[in-house]
């Protein structure tokens, strides 16, 4: 919801009453929302606002969902958490009684900014004080930690998730895939201006909407053959790109992040399992790395600088659905 317009809050979705949680109901339930606000100018924001870091002075943190996936339980001094993610954790309040500070920090920027906000337990006769935590890993670029964080977030293959069976009833890793691609970003100047591309296209929406373009058979208003499977080399161009698949198919997708800056992905109409995370070049060997026991289910991921994330994707959702960066900028200059 665009704050700027009135409209900040979260739509919280819960399970079915026919379905348990793998974890008590809590005693509370609140919604912590990490932003920004403009008070400088786009540049200084593009420089230090790409992740946080959200840690609770006091209590060790209990992941247990991350997008609609229940995980396995592990505790966290602190979580990284990434442009258009989200995640639930549960707070055992058992340290002694008074006020804590509950810390944001930016990660992976030479300027650090903090955003606070307090837990405050109902017999507390004293004021949160003291230091602020600081970031983990005490470097603002230690993508290290942050990769290997992301590896323990797990399936719990035991908990149900949207329905009855358990989520790790479905296989993934003994499927095929039916395709793989293999997407790069990059920031090409096309004719005298940045833009932002994926496997050398730069996305424009066209005039008419794709997908009564689709229905109406329209031609001319997309190219399903512009985008390649893989990068290649050459200079990048505008265009209006559609990858046709089949429904049913299971495709695997690599990103592969070559710039310095942190890249972020969503998948609208679907979830995917993140399957690999990885420095440097992808290649087939990688495969070798791959969790295709527990990995999580999520509609978002992100690739570090300079390294690659693959995931499965399971195409049971007819449709023509975007995948595209969730980072604005980068998204409207035609990284999708």
């Amino acid at each position: 919801m665009h704050k700027a317009a009135g409209g900040f809050g979260a739509l919280n979705v819960y399970h079915r009453s026919v379905i348990p949680t793998p974890y008590p109901n809590p005693d509370g339930d609140f919604t912590l929302l990490i932003g920004d606000w403009y008070k400088t100018n786009h540049k200084a924001l593009r420089l230090i606002l790409p992740s946080l870091v959200t840690k609770n002075s006091g209590s060790h943190l209990k992941l247990v969902e991350v997008e609609g996936s229940h995980t396995l339980q592990n505790l966290h001094d602190s979580l990284d958490v990434l442009v258009g993610q989200s995640v639930s954790m549960l707070v055992t309040l058992n340290q002694p009684p008074k006020d804590y500070f509950v810390v944001a920090s930016t990660r992976f920027s030479e300027t650090t900014l903090t955003s606070i906000a307090v837990l405050h337990y109902s017999n507390s006769n004293s004021h949160a004080s003291g230091l602020l935590s600081a970031p983990p890993a005490g470097k603002y670029n230690d993508y290290d930690w942050s990769m290997k964080q992301a590896r323990t977030y797990r399936w719990n293959l035991k908990a149900n998730a949207a329905r009855p069976n358990p989520q790790g009833s479905f296989h993934y890793g003994k499927i095929t895939p039916t395709r793989v691609f293999k997407f790069a970003n990059s920031t090409p100047l096309i004719n005298g201006k940045l833009r932002y591309a994926v496997n050398k296209v730069s996305y424009v929406n066209p005039n008419t909407p794709l997908k009564l373009a689709d229905y109406f058979n329209i031609p001319g208003i997309f190219d399903v053959n512009l985008l390649q499977n893989t990068p290649s080399n050459g200079v990048g161009f505008i265009g209006t790109s559609v990858m046709p698949t089949n429904l049913h198919d299971i495709i695997e997708v690599v990103f592969q992040n070559n710039e310095n800056t942190m890249q972020s992905w969503h998948l609208d109409g679907y979830d995917f399992w993140v399957i690999g995370y990885g420095f440097g070049q992808w290649t087939d060997a990688s495969r070798k790395s791959y969790n295709l026991v527990n990995a999580l289910t999520r509609h978002t991921a992100q690739v570090y600088p300079n390294s690659w994330t693959s995931i499965l994707v399971s195409l049971d959702n007819q449709g023509m659905w975007n995948l595209r960066s969730s980072i604005w900028e980068r998204q409207y200059l035609g990284q999708q």
